[in-house]
Formats: C-alpha cells, sequence, structure tokens
C-alpha cells in the first residue's frame, strides 16, 4: 500500500495555497517528494507571515496552483492521502483542483484520528504538542516540508503500532465516519448524539461554545456539517472539540431555544443571525380635517405601533383585512398613495370618504372598531406542540402581544387554564427574532385567539 504524507500553508482566511509538501511513503520508507511554494494568485496577511515566515515576495515568482497540478496529480495517483487534521488539507486542495476543473479524489487517512485510537492519554494532539509528547523533533515549524516529514515520523510510529492493521482498515471503509469527523471530535461524542428534534453546540477545545444550530434530526444535521466544504465550515469543524445538545421536542421550540442561545453565548460562527430583522408597524392618526387613518410605516418611524410585523406584505395584507371587515377606505389606509379617491383591485367596500359622500363621525367610528379589535387580539395565545417524548407535551405561552417563553408537561397533568401552566413555564425574551419566529407560525395558522382557550 503507498501513501502520500502531505502539508500545505495557506493564506488564512481565504484559504489559498501557498506551499506544498508531499511525500510518498511505501509503508517502509519515504521513495519520492515533491515540494514547492505555491503563488497564491491572493495577498498573504501579516498574521500569516508571522506564523509561517511567507509572505507576498516569496511567492511573487513561484508557479501557481495550475502550473503544479500534475505533479500533484502524478504524485498521489493510487494512494493513501495522509495529512494531519486530513480534512483540512484535502478539502483545501481538492478546491484548488475544482478551481481548474479537475475532480481531484483519493482514499484518505488523518494521523490525529489515528493517533487518537492508536495512542490514547495525549493531552492535546496538535501536531507541535504531539510531537513533543512523543520526542519528535519538528524542524521549520509551519513550513510545508518541516511538517510533513513530522508527520512521516508520527505516521510510521503509527504503522508499527500492534493494532494498526486493524484501525487503519476500519479507517479506510467507505462506511467510516473517521476521515468526515473534526479531527479533535472523539468519536463517541459523536455516537451519543440522538436522531431527534433540538438544538446542538459546537464548543472548542477551551469549552467555549463556537456555534450553535437547530435541526429536527439532530445527528444527521450535525453530520452534514462535516460534508460541508465551505470555508466557514472547514473552519467550524476544525475548531471543534465537543458538541453538546438541548432536546425540544418541536421545531418551533428548537428555533426560539437556538435563538436564545444565540443571543446568550454570541457564538462567533453565528454572525449572521445576531442580526435584528427589520420591522413594520401599523399605527393610527388624526388628520387635519378629523378624518382617522391606520397606516403603516417602519417601526422607528411608527408612533404608538398597535401591531408589529417582521414582512412589509404581512403589514399590507393585515391592513387590507381591516379595510375589508370595517368597510374603510384603502387610500384612508395608505394602501393607495397619490389618489383623491379610491380604487383598490381588491378593496371595493369604501362607503365614500374619499368622496366626501360620508359623515367623518361615521368613518372615524370604524376605525375605532378596528382599533379596539387590534387591541383585543393581544390576549393570550397558547400553542400546543410536540413534547420531547410520548409521555409529555409541550406549549408556547404568548400574553398580550408578548413571548413569555416555553414549557414541558407530563401528560397526566391536568391543565384548566394559564395559571396552571405557570410552574411549567421556562421564561424567555422577547426579541424582535422571536416575535418574527411566532407571528410568521400565527399568521400562517390563522389562529383564533381566545383568553379562555387552552390547547395543551
Amino acid at each position: 500500500m503507498m501513501y502520500t504524507i502531505i502539508d500545505i500553508e495557506t493564506t488564512g482566511s481565504s484559504n489559498k495555497i501557498t506551499e506544498i509538501a508531499i511525500l510518498k511513503h511505501d509503508g517502509t520508507q519515504i521513495i519520492e517528494e515533491f515540494t514547492s511554494l505555491v503563488n497564491p494568485e491572493a495577498h498573504i496577511p501579516p498574521y500569516i507571515t508571522t506564523l509561517t515566515g511567507i509572505d507576498n515576495r516569496m511567492v511573487a515568482d513561484a508557479p501557481t496552483f495550475s502550473e503544479i497540478a500534475q505533479d500533484i496529480l502524478d504524485i498521489t495517483e493510487d494512494t493513501i492521502f495522509v495529512a494531519h487534521n486530513v480534512n483540512f488539507d484535502y478539502n483545501i486542495i481538492r478546491n484548488s483542483f475544482k478551481d481548474i476543473n479537475i475532480d481531484f479524489k483519493r482514499k484518505k487517512l488523518c494521523t490525529i484520528r489515528l493517533s487518537r485510537k492508536l495512542l490514547p492519554g495525549h493531552q492535546s494532539y496538535s501536531l507541535g504538542k504531539l510531537c513533543t509528547s512523543l520526542n519528535i523533533d519538528v524542524f521549520d515549524r509551519h513550513r510545508a516540508k518541516g511538517d510533513a516529514e513530522a508527520t512521516v515520523i508520527l505516521f510510521e510510529l503509527l504503522l508499527a503500532h500492534e493494532q494498526a492493521e486493524t484501525v487503519f482498515s476500519n479507517f479506510l471503509k467507505p462506511s467510516s465516519k473517521e476521515a468526515t469527523l473534526p479531527p479533535n471530535l472523539p468519536n463517541s461524542v459523536f455516537n451519543a448524539i440522538p436522531n431527534k428534534t433540538g438544538i446542538y453546540y459546537f464548543k472548542n477545545k477551551k469549552g467555549a461554545i463556537i456555534y450553535v444550530g437547530k435541526a429536527k434530526d439532530l445527528k444527521k444535521r450535525v453530520l452534514s456539517h462535516f460534508y460541508n466544504k465551505s470555508d466557514k465550515e472547514m473552519n467550524l469543524c476544525r475548531e471543534t472539540a465537543d458538541i453538546t445538545f438541548d432536546l425540544s421536542g418541536s421545531e418551533l421550540i428548537a428555533l426560539l431555544m437556538e435563538d436564545a442561545a444565540i443571543k446568550t453565548h454570541y457564538p462567533e460562527f453565528n454572525q449572521a443571525a445576531k442580526r435584528n430583522p427589520k420591522a413594520f408597524a401599523i399605527f393610527s392618526y388624526e388628520d387635519r380635517d378629523g378624518i382617522k387613518h391606520l397606516a403603516y410605516n417602519t417601526l422607528k418611524s411608527a408612533p404608538n405601533p398597535l401591531q408589529i410585523y417582521y414582512s412589509i406584505t404581512d403589514c399590507r395584507q393585515q391592513l387590507e383585512h381591516y379595510c375589508k371587515t370595517f368597510n374603510l377606505c384603502p387610500k384612508y389606509c395608505h394602501l393607495q398613495e397619490g389618489n383623491s379617491e379610491c380604487s383598490h383591485y381588491l378593496i371595493n367596500n369604501c362607503k365614500g370618504i374619499c368622496k366626501q359622500q360620508e359623515v367623518v363621525e361615521d368613518y372615524n367610528l370604524r376605525v375605532s372598531e378596528a382599533i379596539e379589535t387590534i387591541k383585543n387580539s393581544r390576549q393570550e395565545i397558547v400553542l400546543k406542540q410536540t413534547g420531547r417524548h410520548q409521555e409529555e407535551s409541550a406549549f408556547i405561552l404568548i400574553k398580550d402581544g408578548f413571548y413569555k417563553g416555553y414549557g414541558f408537561i407530563d401528560r397526566t397533568e391536568q391543565i384548566m387554564n394559564t395559571d396552571d401552566l405557570e410552574p411549567f413555564l421556562i421564561p424567555q425574551h422577547d426579541t424582535m427574532h422571536t416575535q418574527k419566529i411566532l407571528q410568521s407560525v400565527i399568521l400562517s395558522t390563522n389562529i383564533e385567539v381566545k383568553t379562555d382557550s387552552i390547547a395543551v
């Protein structure tokens, strides 16, 4: 069996190769090698130069990846791709080939995961610290050839282990996840994740939460991160050393739990989820002629908002609903701007306030009825949800338009009113994100709000 032990240096976040070293090994010794600086055709940041010693001037006259691609293909042909944290090196090289329309596929082995299996008990499995523990000298650390040569010595040590044949064979099986899992993540941690609904936490070596996600099937979703070859996902997996989870029962509660966890921990890989959604509101005012208007605008520009929405379409549709229900004028509900008289394509039951054919007091009375209906709609809503197991049910509580939290109840409990839910409620903060999440559910299911209705 032939192996190629490989190490690369890159530009950092953009993951363009600046140096590559490939040492071909026949299971006994190195029989061929290929080493080269690589022009990444991208800027090398100062912090990378400080780490590797490779700067922009050094690679200016070096060959580009496309110019050495054939050399890499030739030396790695019919070999097993070996690296310390193999997914990082393999995926960057494969993506570099993809950029020049070449499909690169090799079997692979990770010396981190092999070391965890065959050489358990070390405090760290980073190349530098592991080599120190094993008395392996490393020359030119953070240079491709120096790190590759150290990896060869480690690899030979692993090859000589009495269980090597069995472990190597298991790792090379197509069904094995060993080459897929992050190098610092113990197999037992992944195996403990259930195929149930909830949220999951990716943690680094220090135990800090670096990513929070939610899923209907936790194990399936977590595994999908390891197959994703985007730069963000590769960097996330590279940092992951532990994964924990909380079951939620329902997808909706999982979504709310995820939002709360992100707001609490601010994980570095959840940047996009931290942005607040744009909010819109329905409000009312009276013009100089004494006519009451229903109008909508962004939440910041809406005085004394009556209802808040996170989609301008939902906002307009709700105003259209009030127009139809209370015979209001589309012009005075700001669904038709710049018109002297209304002529809405959907709403034709205006009684003529825009044509001075209706008494202002009569029109204002119907607007007041609409406003009162809006205010009364902000009562209690209990959303019944699936529990975390068969003997349990769950609920989400909304009071006066505000999200109060969720809870889990044993099915044997008798719930007669919302006061009975209080002991089981897990209080949560009402935020723009939670309002958006819950509003989409309420609008899509046309929930009728009743103070005395308990749906658990």
